[in-house]
């Protein structure tokens, strides 16, 4: 077993062993992680084996017809046991599996999402090797929606594809909105060269290239793929503009562990810094305008965008952290709390010297920069939540309302729940109230306001007038305060104020 552990790197793999032993010593490595594709379940049929890989990042299905007549004295990959992969739609982003009891059965059940389709049911029959679509969420009051050919990879496809066993697509398709709804999948490069996967979504006809406001989802924590899948309520935004991001930092899941490894306990800051370079990429490259960068984490996610605020707090215009976790060493110093024993492998044991050094160089409640100007935020919690207790929100918003730049005057709200746990309200009106009330939070300070950006000379905060003037040299390129129009002293640049006829 520890030849096995080093051999796969903490990963998972595929051994096999007879029946009458299986003690680990009979065991026989029939797939160890390595390349691009790495291991992340399986299911077993009587005569099938069905395995859900990850290569690249992208979610993949396969089954291998059993008994595996294995004839290799060495490890091989997923493509040496001739495996049948799965179609599935392009943008594709959440596999489920479904109620897949029957050991005898040759037909396994998937549902099927991602952020341009709605979730679908499909039955792949793995002895025919042919799918059929069970059942597709209807979405009415939404055009373009068209037909989704499968999603292939030549090198992935390359066996079934020279066996001429490509299936005819036409008779059976998902429905998806890509040609209203634009779903893009990007690399941006962190701070030591790491590659960060990066989804991008917004409306074909709403958004325009450097104007629109956004949000950036983040998460990176235990291991966990950020939730990427269909939502009905994010049409209320792209519809009027607006950019949906979401980060795969370093520390959740979506690829082998040495991904989520490289974001945990002595390595947890990479995932504020993989977070913070997103969000630079997004108004960098005009996706979002730069004044008009918003952030959402939830619950273990708060401290990757809380930790991304207190290095950069003039990158996000408005936060929204949902039941946070942010007082990091106060909490892992208490192990009377349900989850703190179990969290030192994730976050760090403060007890320990060098891991509390760590936890305090990014623990967001520790690290509030004073008279520091701060994004305005709304900061949820429950009083009956297990997993995050209500006083460490309510410590933040208190210590960042105490500590930051008074003039600014942007809002800091506590909307505290008095029933709901970990998971707010129950029930579907329950949910939908929480999410109108997220958005109007969004839609006022990353929509309005910023259409009505005040000069710099009626800005009473000293550290935001350098800011404002700092961000205008860049994007205008002067080299020094010297190349500086002397109207900008006084005024600055406002776009909105030239459409109403002002001069400046």
């Amino acid at each position: 077993m520890s030849e096995n552990k080093e051999c796969s790197g903490g990963n998972y793999y595929l051994a096999k062993c007879p029946v009458e032993d299986i003690q680990s010593a009979n065991w026989q490595n029939v797939i160890l992680p390595g390349g691009d594709m790495s291991l992340q379940d399986m299911d077993i049929y009587n005569g099938h084996l069905v395995l859900s890989v990850n290569k690249k990042g992208f979610p993949m299905l396969c089954s291998v017809n059993l008994p595996i007549n294995f004839k290799y004295k060495h490890q091989v990959e997923v493509d040496d046991l001739n495996p049948w992969y799965f179609p599935l739609p392009s943008n594709l982003c959440t596999v489920v599996p479904g109620s897949n009891h029957d050991f005898m059965s040759s037909v396994y059940r998937v549902v099927l999402s991602s952020p341009v389709m709605p979730d679908v049911i499909v039955d792949y029959n793995m002895s025919r090797q042919k799918y059929s679509i069970v059942q597709q969420e209807e979405v009415r009051g939404v055009s373009g929606n068209r037909t989704s050919l499968p999603a292939y990879e030549a090198d992935t496809f390359r066996l079934q594809n020279e066996k001429e066993n490509v299936l005819d697509f036409e008779s059976e398709r998902w429905k998806d909105f890509s040609s209203a709804y634009c779903c893009e999948k990007k690399e941006v490069i962190s701070y030591d060269g790491v590659r960060i996967p990066l989804t991008i979504l917004y409306a074909q006809k709403s958004w325009q290239k450097g104007q629109s406001p956004g949000v950036l989802h983040g998460y990176g924590a235990y291991g966990e793929v950020l939730e990427k899948s269909w939502c009905s309520n994010r049409l209320s935004l792209l519809d009027r503009g607006w950019v949906v991001a979401f980060a795969d930092v370093r520390g959740g899941g979506g690829g082998d562990s040495s991904w989520h490894k490289s974001g945990s306990g002595l390595y947890k800051q990479n995932s504020v810094y993989d977070f913070v370079a997103c969000a630079d990429y997004l108004a960098n490259e005009g996706y979002v305008h730069r004044d008009r960068v918003g952030a959402i984490g939830f619950s273990a996610g708060c401290l990757v965008v809380g930790a991304a605020i207190n290095m950069y707090p003039d990158l996000f215009r408005a936060a929204i952290l949902k039941v946070p976790f942010l007082d990091v060493c106060n909490t892992l110093l208490d192990p009377s709390l349900p989850l703190t024993i179990l969290d030192y492998e994730e976050f760090g044991n403060p007890q320990i010297h060098s891991q509390l050094e760590s936890i305090l160089s990014y623990s967001p409640y520790d690290n509030i920069t004073c008279d520091a100007c701060y994004p305005s935020m709304l900061v949820t919690a429950s009083f009956n939540d297990s997993r995050v207790g209500v006083w460490e929100a309510a410590k933040w918003v208190a210590k960042v309302r105490d500590s930051t730049c008074f003039e600014c005057s942007r809002a800091v709200i506590l909307k505290a729940n008095m029933t709901g746990g970990h998971f707010g309200e129950g029930g579907r009106y329950g949910q939908c109230e929480e999410m109108a009330y997220d958005y109007a939070f969004l839609m006022k300070d990353l929509l309005f306001l910023v259409l009505q950006r005040l000069p710099i000379s009626m800005l009473n905060c000293r550290a935001c007038r350098q800011n404002e003037r700092l961000r205008w040299l860049q994007t205008h390129n002067f080299k020094d305060n010297r190349e500086i129009p002397k109207w900008w002293i006084s005024y600055g640049p406002v776009s909105s104020h030239k459409q109403n006829g002002n001069k400046y």
